[in-house]
């Protein structure tokens, strides 16, 4: 199930993350292993999590490779170590839609998105050099926690895009 998408502002937020490169067909491992670690780096200093993790994709070829960031947003911007980086998602419009259902829909309902993003002509925060795109942000945003939903089609899931401006 699809929402209709539309343009919201969001504030700057503080958030850690570890980054990886994959192929797409290759994503869930690092992935798993990424967000495993960034939650027990977070539990050592007893910082805790103030909404749903997310993937923030940097760079898609989706041919060769991604660059990913698995991330959590935090209350206050600390020092990475290690693996364990820190940044601030951008504050700005982002364009979004809301998923619920198996995560294996995404790649439909992003595509949805993408085109009514260049059917309505927003612009988004990007850049294009030969196949690979950049993002200034662009987010999965995994709302519901699948130990507390165990039915994978109920699972609701955010994407938001960067506006450009």
């Amino acid at each position: 199930m699809l929402t209709l998408p539309e343009i919201i502002d969001r504030p700057a937020q503080p958030y850690a993350f570890i980054r990886f490169t994959v192929r797409m067909d290759q994503m869930k491992q690092p992935a798993d292993e990424g967000f495993s670690a960034l939650f027990a780096w977070l539990g050592q200093r007893g910082i805790q999590p103030i909404a749903a993790p997310f993937y923030n994709y940097r760079r898609i070829n989706m041919s060769e490779t991604l660059d990913v960031e698995a991330g959590v947003p935090i209350a206050e911007l600390v020092d990475g170590e290690g693996q364990i980086e820190t940044g601030t998602l951008p504050a700005g419009k982002f364009v979004t839609l809301d998923w619920v259902g198996h995560y294996d829909g995404l790649m439909g309902a992003t595509a949805m998105l993408i085109g009514w993003v260049r059917l309505t002509q927003v612009e988004l925060d990007m850049t294009t050099k030969g196949q690979d795109d950049f993002f200034a942000c662009r987010l999965e945003i995994y709302e519901t926690d699948p130990s507390e939903e165990p039915d994978a089609e109920k699972w609701r899931t955010q994407l938001a895009f960067k506006v450009k401006g």
